[in-house]
């Protein structure tokens, strides 16, 4: 092959104002030589480097993609790259989830004094880039579609005896409530979904069966439930989870709010195989009690057998359930922990998010989605319960879930005392992939 039809590899570098875009000026005025591959876009600091950026990249025809800034200690901004590197952590768990190819993506620190490090780093990814070849897989289906594999077993309906007594219990605890002025409105289930309740009279209408199984946390953020007066809101464990978030990100004032707990061994959907509370721990009121939760390889067992298959088949896998989104945005109307009273999804100065139902923008909404639940995600699964085309989207926040746990130990809403895991960092967050 000739020099002239060699393929050259495009790369875009995104680096630090202070520190890598200086080391990478010095190895100009020093005369380093590197491959004129790389095209440096500058920001403030890594910090500040929003991930659709790097899918950006991708999407308009980079092969590699490498952020880099100011070594730990270091940063003009005191932390900026201490919380851009937990971001990372968990942000590489999510691409890998869908199948991106990770040898295109590199983390480095550079500082302003470091212009053979930056010579050394671009020749080093232009070569394996260019080995590598185009990178031509990003949203590509090539025939993977969703194994039709056997369902795995639902779990067990709540037990109609019990379900029958936590009913009656639940009745006339909310019916005191209303009654003796605890609470003004009951945030329930009822025959036809969820009901709000008012008035004593009307706490038969509440229901408890395999039914139950909205996150009614959820109507919690609305205005118009706050004009209501105290609420008293019925919850299941891991809807519970949600207000610990909620409190946390002061949402809610847990103070103003009455909880009822109500013990559940699962409504028999997916998300209740990857359930690990089924007795609320933090509720003012708890009815029944709760049998043990799944084993940790029944709750992983979907996620691993997505992450056996080879990057190019997950990549294919997510492309054929992806084509399937019509943007409906249900997914985030249902979510607890979307709050936001303008979506990044809705703003279009710029868009941020293709608001078509392309590959770009359906690729681009769902890893926005996922990863703004990042450390977050409570499990409730209500996302993939609410999707009308069936895409499992509970997989996307199950993998970031599990990276929470295994690189930081964290289990959203388990911990009221706990900080959050994103906006927060430790000196000891573990950084092997960053060069």
């Amino acid at each position: 092959m000739s020099e002239a039809s060699q393929f050259e590899p495009k790369i875009v570098a995104y680096v630090c104002n202070w520190c890598t875009y200086l080391g990478a000026d010095l190895a100009g005025t020093t005369r380093l030589e590197y491959p004129a591959n790389v095209r440096i876009i500058r920001l403030p600091c890594t910090g500040r480097i929003d991930f659709n950026l790097l899918i950006k990249a991708f999407e308009i025809g980079a092969d590699a993609v490498l952020v880099s800034g100011c070594h730990p200690g270091d940063c003009h901004y005191t932390a900026g790259n201490y919380h851009a590197r937990r971001r990372w952590i968990l942000f590489r768990e999510l691409l890998d989830s869908l199948g991106f190819d990770l040898r295109r993506i590199h983390f480095t620190w550079i500082s302003a004094a470091e212009g053979r490090k930056w010579q050394e780093a671009v020749t080093r990814i232009t070569e394996e880039t260019r080995k590598l070849g185009p990178y031509r897989e990003l949203y590509q289906k090539n025939g993977f579609r969703r194994p039709n594999a056997p369902p795995p077993p639902k779990p067990p309906a709540p037990a109609k005896n019990n379900a029958a007594a936590q009913e009656q219990q639940l009745r006339e605890t909310c019916a005191r409530l209303l009654s003796e002025g605890t609470v003004q409105v009951v945030i329930g289930y009822g025959v036809g979904g969820p009901v709000f309740v008012r008035r004593a009279e009307d706490a038969a209408k509440l229901v408890w069966n395999a039914d139950c199984q909205a996150n009614l946390t959820t109507y919690l953020k609305r205005k118009e439930i706050k004009r209501l007066g105290k609420a008293a809101v019925v919850v299941k464990g891991c809807d519970e989870r949600g207000l610990v978030i909620l409190e946390k990100e002061s949402q809610i004032d847990r103070q103003t709010l009455r909880v009822i707990g109500m013990a559940c061994d699962g409504m028999g959907q997916p998300k209740c195989d990857t359930c690990t509370v089924h007795q609320p721990r933090f509720a003012d009121e708890i009815m029944g009690q709760a049998g043990a939760a799944p084993s940790e390889a029944t709750r992983a067992g979907a996620l691993d057998a997505l992450m056996q298959l080879s990057p190019a088949e997950r990549m294919s896998f997510w492309a054929h359930e992806f084509e399937r989104c019509v943007k409906c945005y249900a997914c985030r109307q249902v979510c607890p922990l979307c709050y936001c009273e303008r979506c990044i999804a809705d703003k279009n100065r710029p868009v941020t998010i293709d608001t078509s139902a392309t590959p770009k923008g359906n690729f681009a909404w769902h890893i926005t989605r996922a990863f703004h639940l990042a450390g977050r995600c409570v499990g409730c699964g209500e996302c993939t319960r609410a999707c009308p085309a069936g895409i499992p989207l509970g997989l996307l926040n199950l993998s970031l879930a599990r990276a929470a746990e295994k690189h930081f130990g964290y289990q959203a809403g388990m911990d009221p005392k706990a900080e959050p895991l994103i906006g927060t960092y430790a000196l000891t967050d573990k950084e092997e992939f960053i060069r």
